[in-house]
């Protein structure tokens, strides 16, 4: 999550960049401590490397184009992109991918175009998009749950979905196989429990606008529950979607970066509704099991064209 300032004072709806990363950051509490409890300490590990990685790299960036450091390293922003990022990764990941990955983030996805407030993309998204498509086989093996640091990986529910239907497997005989919980992923329906927690919180303190959440939510649940009706063993209904892979992190984190997403209310529903329909398309059909990166990124591509065509009207002024 990143803010359109370019130099102090750091001032967002009344509020200071550093107060409002620092509420993001604690609303990322309860995810990181569920992914801490169910995947032991690699989550620590994770987010550790994550931020030292992207303090050196906005520090290093920043010295380059000559600009203060100290007073944009303050602010926390870097710190939030990092922590969104290492929250999307496996924690059994390398750490040197980590890195890697965060120094694409801050690097290529925010500085490689002015810096804070002047990035398209969402960093972490084109960090985690970037590992993904390089190491696919390092990004899909998470640790099994409350296994700790000696955990053999596998694969997760989304992944256990896809693979399972490609072998035309019905999605009952794929539950019955792999570690699913009520509605989803036993995992991933506390991690997204935690996330929805946090974007609460975020929601009221204003942090964030509730229209692209419920729309991203929206536009996963209803052509999941559409394609659930017409053929059940073949695709997963609304409930599993909502509760498994990134939904809620991305929903509340991630889709609502105020630089990267649309800007207008009426905007911010096409955008946001656009995003969960990638996600569940990619999901449905895709090569990679869980689409929220790549479905932010593309509509990242579309916001220019949604806020042309979404302007309000301005009322009161005679036609010239």
């Amino acid at each position: 999550m990143e803010f359109p300032i370019a130099s102090p004072p750091y001032v967002v709806a009344g509020f200071s960049v550093q107060r409002v990363m620092l509420q993001v950051l604690f609303a990322l509490i309860p995810v990181a401590t569920v992914q801490l409890w169910l995947y032991g300490p690699g989550t620590l590990r994770l987010l550790a490397v994550a931020a030292i990685t992207a303090l050196a790299c906005e520090g290093l960036a920043l010295r380059l184009r000559g600009q203060p450091p100290q007073a944009f390293l303050c602010d926390g922003s870097v710190l939030v992109t990092a922590a969104l990022l290492a929250l999307s990764l496996p924690s059994s990941l390398p750490w040197y991918l980590a890195a890697f990955g965060t120094a694409v983030a801050v690097l290529l996805g925010k500085h490689a175009y002015g810096g804070l407030g002047q990035n398209p993309f969402n960093p972490a998204m084109v960090g985690y998009a970037v590992l993904v498509v390089s190491f696919p086989l390092e990004m899909t093996g998470w640790s099994a749950p409350g296994a700790g640091w000696d955990a053999l990986t596998g694969a997760t529910a989304l992944d256990a979905l896809r693979n399972g239907l490609r072998e035309s497997y019905t999605i009952e005989e794929i539950r019955r196989g792999a570690e699913f919980g009520g509605i989803g992923a036993a995992d991933g329906e506390w991690v997204n429990l935690a996330a929805l927690a946090g974007g609460l919180y975020l929601l009221a303190r204003r942090i964030v606008r509730w229209q692209i959440p419920v729309a991203m939510l929206f536009g996963i649940a209803l052509p999941a529950a559409l394609a659930h009706g017409l053929d059940p063993g073949a695709h997963a209904g609304a409930a599993f979607h909502l509760a498994s892979g990134a939904t809620m992190l991305g929903a509340f984190f991630i889709a609502t970066d105020p630089v990267s997403a649309a800007t207008s209310d009426r905007a911010r529903l096409v955008y946001g509704a656009g995003i969960g329909l990638l996600t569940w398309i990619i999901r449905s059909f895709g090569s990679y099991p869980d689409g929220v990166a790549f479905a932010v990124l593309l509509m990242n591509l579309v916001v220019p064209l949604i806020d042309r065509v979404t302007v309000p009207r301005i009322h009161g002024h005679q036609k010239s």
